[in-house]
């Protein structure tokens, strides 16, 4: 190969090599910024594009992805002087490559020393115990102004979160005693609690015993006085029915009777017969009326004519002459 030929082969090949060089693919979720003469010219978003040769340069390759940044324990003091390690972790993503490439020099240096500062100016203002309770107020604010000091540096802070709050090791101490302190505490009050319901429940029980045992006693009262009235009731029915076949049987005899034309000395018999059963009785004072009073008489005087001269005799005893 002569020499000519060599030179145009070489000279091919640097073509062919600055040709390639000036098409770029741009992938997903990436950008570049190209600059002309060492000023900007455009970004390049996601496809293929050709730079003029030795006049167009890739001045920053952007990465447009959301970033996570783990900063390392930051010393802060709080309200009430109280030194603690706090470190952060702040998520991050790149808006505007222009403004992320020309805004700052070292933008992850940057957002490190904000984090660090806003942090203590935050905590400046709280107590120990409002910092450990207050992570998500502390969240809310430094990602608020983060966002805020970043936003000319095309980022935006889209999270911040306080990994790790180490206050020192005396006021660790201190807090697990009072935590122990205040579990007793709970304790205490829970078992008071219960013994406080346990003994409500027991005096509810007892209480509604005695309710119940007093309205059983009552329905038993009730149901043993309607049983002694309906008793009642039966026993007077059943009298009132046994009067009233007694007076039907005696008026039903009284109208035999005359049915059978007896006369008023068998009426007056009659009559004799009943006083004969009422004087069997325990009464003390028997008034006869005047009518069976003369029967009487009447009865009495025909027995005594009707009576055996013998008896008379014996009863008399024997009689002596008194001249013999």
């Amino acid at each position: 190969m002569n020499p000519g030929s060599l030179i145009i082969l070489i000279l091919v090949i640097f073509v062919l090599i600055v040709l390639a060089s000036c098409v770029k693919v741009v992938p997903q979720a990436t950008a570049m910024v190209v600059e002309r003469f060492g000023a900007y010219v455009g970004t390049w978003g996601v496809g293929i594009h050709f730079k003029a040769p030795f006049i167009d340069r890739i001045a920053r390759r952007v990465n447009l992805k959301e970033q996570v940044i783990d900063f390392k324990p930051q010393p802060v003091i709080t309200k009430d002087n109280v030194t603690m390690q706090i470190d952060t972790v702040v998520f991050f993503q790149i808006t505007d490559p222009k403004l992320y490439t020309y805004g700052v020099e070292n933008p992850l240096m940057a957002i490190e020393n904000l984090t660090a500062t806003t942090l203590r100016n935050i905590i400046g203002d709280l107590e120990l115990d409002q910092t450990l309770t207050s992570r998500e107020l502390i969240n809310t604010r430094m990602r608020t102004q983060l966002d805020e000091a970043t936003d000319p540096w095309g980022i935006k802070v889209n999270r911040v979160e306080l990994k790790n709050i180490i206050p020192p090791r005396e006021i660790q101490d201190s807090m697990e005693k009072q935590m122990k302190a205040e579990r007793e505490r709970r304790e205490k009050i829970l078992v008071a609690e219960g013994e406080k319901k346990s003994t409500i429940l027991v005096a509810e029980g007892h209480k509604e015993q005695a309710i119940l045992d007093a309205q059983a006693e009552k329905e038993a009262a009730i149901l043993r006085a309607e049983a002694r009235r309906e008793a009642t009731i039966k026993e007077a029915e059943g009298q009132a029915e046994a009067i009233l076949t007694v007076q039907k049987a005696t008026a039903e005899g009284i109208r035999m009777i005359r049915e059978a034309g007896a006369d008023e000395s068998v009426i007056r018999l009659k009559s004799l017969d009943t006083l004969s059963k009422v004087a069997d009785g325990r009464s003390t004072k028997i008034i006869i009326p005047s009518d069976i009073q003369g029967a009487a008489g009447v009865l009495t005087s025909l027995a005594e004519t009707l009576k055996d001269p013998k008896e008379d005799g014996k009863e008399n005893g024997p009689q002596t002459d008194p001249q013999g």
